[in-house]
């Protein structure tokens, strides 16, 4: 059994595989909880560009600085601020909208912020999977629904070979707990309401789809480790490492992005043979310790200093975690375009070119997208 993909062809799909999601989502209603997030404004970029008709429902952008804004999303869509916990909001929303789509990426994405808050990251990642979930339940027509979680779901034995789709799901912290019952709910919802057996009766196809450690411009939230790098380079302070040696499975935002985007294009063809988990993530031997990849931070950006301290004590986060992609690559045709390198540069340029260069950050985002899509 293959428990990775090591390595494969790229470059096979290039600008063809852009003209098949254009011809796939072109005119069609996209619903996007999470709009005004990092990953949800990449989504909305490219969505923008595929010239889908687009509303999002999110709370609004926390940081003063954000990716959103950046890129004018206001003018990509119908944004609606409110909360994903208002569950009759929600309702009403996804009723008036008729989505042909809907990706949920509405979250409260940060492992520390879960000590501190644990009851609502999972009133917000549990439950309103849930509330999500019970507006698609009385929709009255076909919908393929995309639910975005982590890999963080597994239950982390910090063994050496990638998780795959069907290893035992749990969680040591808040966030992974969360986001597992996300999982279990998405589950027990697809077998209850949404079953392959009545898929004639109901119309709708649900997916979960597990990524994590994506990095790539616009991200400026605390606690996550680009941004945490960057903020100290270009405050000409010390990047100061909590877990150096924690290995994770970075990789480029756009490549789980057009993931989902594949991964609905198929649940519209094929809504019974596609309706369960997804992994996506980089090859195999892409993985990195947290210390190599500010290593190469620092010299990309051509200046700076990291600092390890010597009394480190942290709150728990899992040292070792990886995904096996072969799922993915066997059976929507896709895989990873930007290798480990490549992505890190391509982040750390994009934050040098808008933070100290003062470059336009949405020409920056079609640029990536362009490179991408040409590969």
């Amino acid at each position: 059994m293959n428990y990775g993909i090591a390595e494969t062809q790229t470059g096979k799909f290039g600008n063809m595989l852009f003209e098949k999601l254009k011809e796939n989502y072109k005119a069609k209603k996209i619903f996007i909880t999470g709009h005004t997030g990092f990953k949800g404004s990449w989504l909305l970029k490219i969505l923008n560009k595929l010239e889908s008709e687009v509303r999002g429902f999110s709370l609004s952008p926390e940081s003063k600085i954000n990716l959103y804004e950046l890129i004018h999303g206001d003018k990509m869509c119908d944004s609606i601020i409110s909360d994903i916990k208002n569950r009759k909001h929600l309702i009403n929303e996804i009723q008036n909208f008729q989505p042909d789509y809907i990706f949920h990426l509405a979250a409260q994405p940060l492992v520390r912020t879960s000590y501190e808050i644990p009851v609502d990251t999972f009133e917000v990642n549990a439950l309103g999977t849930a509330n999500l979930l019970d507006a698609v339940k009385v929709l009255n027509k076909r919908c393929q629904v995309i639910l975005i979680t982590t890999d963080k779901v597994y239950h982390n034995y910090e063994w050496d070979y990638p998780y795959r789709e069907f290893d035992r799901l749990g969680g040591y912290d808040p966030y992974s707990a969360s986001k597992a019952c996300a999982e279990i709910i998405i589950d027990s919802y697809r077998n209850s309401f949404f079953n392959n057996k009545t898929y004639d009766i109901h119309g709708k196809s649900i997916a979960s789809a597990r990524a994590g450690n994506v990095i790539g411009g616009g991200d400026f939230s605390r606690d996550r480790i680009i941004p945490d790098i960057v903020r100290s380079l270009v405050n000409n302070e010390k990047v100061e490492l909590r877990n150096p040696n924690s290995v994770r499975p970075w990789q480029h935002v756009i490549e789980p992005i057009v993931g989902y985007l594949q991964l609905g294009m198929q649940l519209f063809h094929n809504p019974i043979e596609y309706s369960n988990s997804w992994n996506f993530g980089p090859f195999t031997h892409e993985i990195l310790t947290v210390k190599s990849l500010t290593e190469k931070a620092i010299k990309i950006w051509g200046a700076g200093e990291m600092i390890i301290p010597e009394k480190n004590i942290n709150l728990h986060e899992a040292n070792l975690l990886s995904l096996d992609i072969s799922k993915a690559v066997k059976k929507l045709n896709w895989m990873p375009k930007f290798n480990c390198s490549e992505t890190i540069e391509l982040t750390i340029n994009w934050y040098k070119k808008v933070l100290v260069d003062h470059e336009n950050a949405d020409l920056l985002l079609d640029e990536t997208i362009s490179n991408y899509f040409s590969k």
